[in-house]
């Protein structure tokens, strides 16, 4: 019995301690995603929208920004490889285990026949992969494609 106390008190004090609101006061609102309205540019293949997007948002010291520009200057109608490349750089510079960088990263490097820059992302994804993750396998299967290939990139048939 004196335990099923104990439980009751903690349970007691962590509501009295949590953060409460009056009725008529909103709850804090949730975080909104700045960089949505890229993302959706980027879901639609549309680049130079999703760099124009990226360009006003403007958050160079966030990885997931870096990531998303690199990503939308190396799939451009004229893709630009050395931006896309400082600019998965700075994101991994910004997280070093940056899946989504790490992959593209890899790919980019497949694309530019670096290949020991792309096996390098791989061994890196595979150590921030905690289990087997899409980007590890992506890549894996990008760098088996090009060396099938004569190493020369094929890009993926999706």
């Amino acid at each position: 019995m004196p335990r099923l106390h104990s439980v009751a008190a903690a349970a007691l004090l962590a509501f009295a301690l949590s953060p409460s609101w009056a009725a008529d006061t909103a709850a804090p609102a949730a975080k909104t995603d700045n960089l949505a309205a890229a993302r959706a540019q980027i879901a639609q293949k549309n680049w130079p929208a999703a760099v124009a997007e990226l360009k006003k948002v403007n958050d160079t010291g966030n990885a997931d920004w870096n990531n998303l520009m690199g990503y939308s200057l190396r799939k451009n109608a004229t893709p630009d490889y050395a931006g896309a490349e400082k600019f998965y750089d700075e994101a991994l510079r910004l997280n070093p285990q940056h899946r989504g960088a790490l992959e593209y990263s890899g790919e980019l490097y497949l694309i530019t026949n670096d290949l020991p820059k792309a096996e390098s992302r791989l061994a890196a994804l595979d150590k921030a992969c905690s289990l087997p993750c899409d980007e590890f396998t992506e890549l894996k299967k990008s760098v088996a494609r090009y060396k099938a290939n004569g190493n020369k990139y094929v890009a993926a048939p999706w």
